[in-house]
């Protein structure tokens, strides 16, 4: 009974793993493959309480494999030689399958000691990782595996263990437990996700709950108070918060307000107002920018106030501003420009800044054309007259381009009868 209740309620069949239907579906890939019962070296990359560890359990047992468990931020090399001592024991008669959990915490010497076992067939390898395997996992241990990605739980699933798992509570207690009314739907929704989650607040209820005529009740108000109050996915440092903050900047950028507002309040319920803002103020610099460049002080006043003000109230002026980003006109003509000039730079299309542009006060004995011969644009009509600004290699380049909006076809126009009066 020390044990989590996720861990006690590890499934008899694989239809009792809950989500993952993309991978476990009759027909998928990945349930062929542990129905073959030929199991090869896989990792598992996803969030975590979403079914790694259970699927890995389930295999081990199909297969009849002894299952070793490592963390890898406990694990050392000589965890795992002490695994493969036990191939020569009652234990290794059909073969050890080593699940490794977390194995971006290894760190390259370690995954190498792991790739000898592997490679010559000695352990079977199942490897967790809540982040891109791709990014963090040797890739000669990446090229002896298969990856599969795990999703998030959607809630109908979790609302599936729950059942069980109150059941399995019931036997354990001799006492039936019942969820009343939403009670399952209020755990499964609060859980973000996470099954392991879920059932954790699922058997602090039943520990909460009255019992009436010999049934323990978990109620709606019962499972609102015990389910966490942050049961949104965020780690700052990990894939899952540079999705948010991308859907965020991009659902701006796409004039969806109410996508954007989901996502800022993802950021803000998570406490990063730090991101809330940067991506805010660039989003108003590189995605409408001369359209309407007026926003950018607007929302940079905006976010002063946010700063100033903290959360919760930090909420408000930065939902206008965002409403304001999504429903300004669009144009990336800016950020198009200074990146084509970059790009000049960066492959060598350069030059001396012409003379006339040069910061000259004294001209050398040795130089026949005296002068700077630079032209104030002041003593002309419109304050403006033709001369090269340009290197003279890049003397015809053209960099920025007027957007299709009124704003900057009204500088066009403007531009077009100035410059054709010359």
């Amino acid at each position: 009974m020390n044990k989590p209740l996720a861990d006690r309620l590890r499934p008899s069949s694989i239809d009792d793993i809950v989500g993952q239907r993309h991978l476990l579906a009759p027909g998928k890939p990945l349930r062929k493959i542990v129905e073959s019962g030929e199991i090869p070296n896989l990792i598992f990359c996803g969030p975590s309480g979403v079914g790694k560890t259970t699927l890995a359990t389930y295999i081990a047992n199909k297969t009849h494999k002894t299952l070793k468990k490592l963390n890898g931020t406990t694990a050392s090399t000589a965890d795992i030689k002490s695994i493969v001592s036990g191939l020569d024991t009652f234990e290794g008669i059909n073969g050890i399958l080593l699940y490794l959990d977390e194995i971006q915490y290894f760190n390259k010497k370690q995954q190498q000691t792991l790739l000898e076992y592997i490679e010559n067939g000695s352990i079977t390898l199942i490897a967790s990782t809540t982040e891109n395997p791709y990014f963090y996992v040797y890739n000669a241990i990446l090229s002896r595996c298969t990856v599969f990605e795990f999703k998030s739980v959607e809630p109908k699933e979790v609302e599936k263990a729950l059942s069980r798992a109150a059941k399995l509570l019931g036997e354990e207690q001799g006492t039936e437990v019942e969820l009343c009314g939403g009670a399952a739907e209020k755990i499964a929704a609060g859980c973000g996700g996470d099954v392991r989650k879920a059932l954790n607040a699922l058997e602090l209820s039943a520990i909460a709950a009255d019992t009436e005529d010999g049934v323990k009740k978990i109620t709606v108000e019962i499972a609102e108070q015990l389910v966490q109050k942050s049961s949104m996915r965020y780690d700052r440092d990990g894939d899952e918060h540079y999705d948010i903050v991308s859907a965020y900047q991009k659902s701006m950028r796409g004039s969806d307000p109410d996508a954007a507002l989901h996502y800022l309040g993802r950021l803000l319920e998570a406490g990063d107002l730090p991101s809330a803002c940067r991506r805010l103020m660039v989003c108003a610099c590189e995605d409408v920018g001369l359209a309407y460049p007026q926003i950018i002080p607007i929302v940079k006043a905006c976010v002063d106030i946010a700063q100033a003000v903290g959360l919760p109230e930090a909420r408000i002026p930065l939902a206008d501003a965002v409403i304001m980003v999504c429903n300004a006109p669009k144009s990336n003509s800016g950020e198009a420009a200074i990146d084509a000039a970059l790009g000049d730079i960066r492959r060598g299309n350069s030059g001396p800044v012409p003379r006339r542009l040069q910061n000259m006060h004294y001209d050398g004995e040795d130089n026949p054309n005296k002068g700077q011969h630079y032209i104030y644009p002041h003593d002309y009509p419109n304050h403006y007259t033709y001369q090269q600004y340009l290197p003279d290699a890049i003397k015809d380049r053209r960099y920025y381009r007027f957007g299709d909006n009124k704003n900057e076809q009204a500088f066009k126009a403007y531009w077009d009868r100035i410059k054709n009066e010359k």
